[in-house]
């Protein structure tokens, strides 16, 4: 039974490497459409990322032990953390994204907004904002436009406008995490603690984003 429970936990493991890798890929896929891609300056003054996955069918992300994973930038050495697994629900876009988004990366541009990453749900308000037309940006909270909290991207529409993302939607996916590290591990210990170290998917994912942080530095 113990031999059995091993295996089962080491493939358990696997498939959530493999979720980084699969979100790596998006991630990377979208950086290679010049409409869609985050731009490397944006990149370079992120404070925080969240990387989230979903179905094309209906208003449902996709589960299976997790749905997306969110790092953190050192504000010293510059590295990006450990990855902490996320889940989302149907309410986390509202309905103005649809059923076809598939890929979603979230921006925290200040120490501030990375708070919203210790919280048990991440919720957005007017501090997420977007661009690309979308008549809804600026019409929540006290953001300055020039320096906004949090910044999100999608692989469809490229920058859009974060209030359409709906509070309580995303929280931390404590079973995700337990098994990946072997050990219970609130969000906080994993990406600001340094309870843990980041694994070769981790640091595959952080290679992509650093390298297109540097694209456009000269």
């Amino acid at each position: 039974m113990m031999g059995f429970a091993a295996t089962a936990l080491a493939i358990d493991k696997a498939e959530l490497d493999n979720r980084i890798r699969a979100l790596t890929a998006k991630f990377e896929a979208m950086q290679q459409k010049p409409d869609k891609s985050i731009p490397a300056d944006v990149l370079r003054k992120a404070k925080g990322i969240v990387l989230l996955d979903r179905t094309k069918a209906g208003f449902v992300f996709a589960y299976q032990g997790g749905s997306g994973v969110a790092m953190v930038r050192n504000a010293k050495s510059e590295k990006w953390s450990p990855t902490a697994f996320l889940t989302a629900n149907e309410a986390s876009l509202g309905f103005q994204v649809g059923g076809q988004q598939s890929f979603i990366a979230i921006l925290f541009m200040n120490t501030n907004s990375l708070r919203l990453l210790t919280e048990p749900n991440l919720q957005f308000g007017g501090e997420a904002r977007g661009t690309a037309g979308d008549s809804s940006v600026g019409t929540e909270g006290n953001v300055v436009p020039q320096e906004p909290s949090v910044l999100v991207f999608d692989d469809r529409k490229g920058l859009y406008g974060g209030a359409a993302i709906k509070g309580g939607a995303i929280t931390p996916d404590d079973t995700a995490n337990g098994i990946y590290y072997s050990q219970a591990l609130a969000m906080n210990e994993i990406l600001f603690e340094g309870k843990v170290k980041p694994t070769a998917a981790a640091l595959a994912l952080a290679g992509k984003i650093a390298g297109h942080s540097k694209l456009a530095k000269k």
